[in-house]
């Protein structure tokens, strides 16, 4: 009897492990020692592998420092389609931005502070995000413009309400690095309360005219 196997399972989550544990590693590192200090060669040594096998999971080390915006981003997008098609733009936007917020902060909200304050705080980093956050609004753009069957190219709403949206989230961020509560809940109702402030003015629903809300 032939016994079932699955070694493209096994094989993809060790990859995915050794990612994580990659991230993890570079992310002690930059906090410990500064950015500029630590070399790939130390992020590769941490998890026992060569700087050679390093490459296949990153092109270099503002990668690595940057994956978990990325994968917060992936988060909102996934989050966002899985909304109800029912749900106004602004309010599927705003349920996935601050679902997602709770989420990946939950397990240590200082390292995340403190992971954000790195990439504020360091040139090189804050340039990479800024790419990264530019091609998460199209990706968030295409969405919205998908579930209200408009056209981006034609009808700026879509483009102004996620500016605004992750404009707000990076301003809420950057008050939270800013407060002396290390906590959660006061994560989520700074990045909520610049949103609401960003958003005033939009309606919920949308009207046919895409000059106007």
């Amino acid at each position: 009897m032939t016994v079932p196997t699955d070694h493209g399972g096994l094989r993809a989550r060790k990859k995915q492990r050794t990612r994580a544990a990659l991230i993890d590693a570079g992310l002690d590192l930059f906090l410990a020692k500064g950015y500029d200090a630590t070399t790939i060669d130390e992020i590769a040594a941490e998890v026992e592998i060569s700087s050679r096998t390093f490459f296949r999971y990153f092109a270099g080390k503002e990668d690595v420092a940057l994956a978990k915006g990325a994968e917060f981003d992936d988060l909102v997008l996934d989050a966002l389609a899985a909304r109800p098609a029912d749900d106004p733009p602004l309010t599927a936007l705003r349920h996935a931005v601050l679902g997602m917020i709770r989420e990946s902060a939950s397990d240590d909200v200082r390292r995340f502070l403190h992971v954000q304050h790195l990439i504020n705080k360091t040139p090189p980093l804050l340039a990479g995000n800024l790419r990264r956050a530019a091609g998460s609004e199209e990706r968030l753009t295409a969405e919205i413009a998908a579930r209200q069957g408009v056209d981006p190219a034609r009808d700026m709403r879509p483009r102004v309400l996620v500016g605004m949206v992750w404009g707000a989230l990076r301003i809420g961020l950057e008050a939270m690095c800013a407060d002396p509560r290390r906590d959660l809940e006061r994560l989520v109702e700074l990045v909520e309360e610049a949103i609401d402030l960003a958003t005033a003015g939009i309606p919920e629903r949308w009207g046919d005219d895409p000059h106007t809300w």
